[in-house]
């Protein structure tokens, strides 16, 4: 029978995976983007606060923060990457006022994850006291980024339309925090069970939102607006 500590690591891995596939769930409305050569009316907030997220937990997997925690660093590694890709984007198809909040909130997060690596390093010498510090600052990010889709949920609510849902980052979203937590369980850590059993439930929520309301949304105006987009962007090359 397999030792707990080989169990953890299996689900772990199983969790880097999803996650892997939850960071490249947003392929389809880049795929838009790039088409278009406009980032139309989607918003990059999401993304910034994910670079902002990745860091924090890739600080928090440190040997000198959180020992044993090579696989939360793998994927928020990764998920740093990709989510700066997407940033990068957003910033090459926007217009120069949207480029200079992307500017100022990146200058922002640096300016903040230099102040908390700062203070850590300084001012704490144990990996439980560095661990809490950064667990906690780690746990408000990830609740403000599980809870940020409240304001889609209620537009699908409002026009009983999924459009701005999209379906597998839910299902993504859902099967992330259930593994993760497991995970948190198997050698409990806090840090990484309350962000991620929210993470569920808020997966469930917009699961079931999606289950209701999927037939009563028009697919075809998506479809319209990103002809549109590419429409306007032709004319402006000419």
């Amino acid at each position: 029978m397999a030792d707990p500590e080989t169990i953890r690591t299996i689900v772990g891995i199983i969790g880097n995976v999803i996650s892997f596939f939850l960071f490249l769930s947003p392929g389809p409305t880049f795929v838009k983007i790039l088409k278009a050569k406009s980032v139309m009316e989607f918003k990059p907030d999401p993304y910034i606060a994910t670079v902002l997220n990745c860091a924090v937990w890739v600080f928090y997997g440190m040997p000198f923060v959180h020992p044993d925690s090579l696989l939360v660093i793998t994927i928020n590694g990764f998920g740093l990457a990709i989510e700066l890709l997407y940033v990068s984007i957003f910033f090459i198809y926007s217009d120069w006022a949207k480029r200079r909040k992307i500017i100022i909130a990146l200058i922002i997060e640096a300016i903040f994850m230099a102040i908390l690596i700062f203070i850590t390093l300084t001012f704490l010498h144990g990996t439980k006291d560095r661990s809490m510090l950064i667990g906690i600052v780690a746990i408000v990010f990830n609740v403000i980024m599980y809870t940020s889709p409240l304001t889609v949920m209620k537009k699908v609510i409002t026009t009983k339309s999924v459009k701005y849902m999209p379906f597998y980052l839910s299902l993504a979203n859902f099967a992330n925090g259930i593994v993760w937590a497991i995970y948190a369980l198997l050698k409990f850590d806090p840090y990484i069970l309350i962000p991620n059993g929210l993470g569920s439930l808020s997966g469930l929520v917009q699961l079931i939102l999606f289950a209701t309301f999927y037939r009563t949304t028009n697919w075809d105006e998506d479809e319209k607006e990103v002809e549109l987009s590419i429409s306007k962007s032709t004319k402006s090359d000419v």
